[in-house]
């Protein structure tokens, strides 16, 4: 069994292929996008851990829709003042597809000419 822990927006998912999950919006059109904040891996007795995210890894998915979810009502209560305050929320979200967890090569640092200068002193 083969899966991955990713981060999405500040919070954390284990995601399998084929997965369907909901996100914080992602302000983008529907179509294939791809996550590359890979926590953990997994794959069989294999387990990699980042440091903090594991290197070469990526998973990628389908957009399907964005969407609000449920209304959640927050109400106050201040006794012996008859205050009361009901308020509303509802979340936007994205409905996104796991389509599969790309293992690629490790992602090599470019050296840029100001580095060679700081590296030479």
């Amino acid at each position: 069994m083969e899966y991955v822990v990713v981060e999405i927006s500040g919070k954390q998912y284990r995601v399998m292929p084929g997965d369907v999950i909901e996100v914080d919006n992602l302000n983008q059109e529907p179509g294939s996008v791809s996550f590359d904040k890979v926590l953990l891996s997994v794959n069989g007795d294999e387990v990699k851990i980042g440091k903090p995210y594991v290197d070469g890894f990526s998973v990628s998915g389908k957009i399907l829709e964005d969407f609000r979810g449920d209304k959640i009502r927050v109400s106050r209560f201040t006794a012996k003042s008859r205050h009361r305050r009901v308020i509303g929320f509802r979340a936007a979200l994205t409905r996104v597809q796991i389509e599969n967890i790309v293992a690629g090569k490790k992602v090599e640092k470019t050296v840029t000419q100001k580095n060679k200068a700081l590296a030479a002193k």
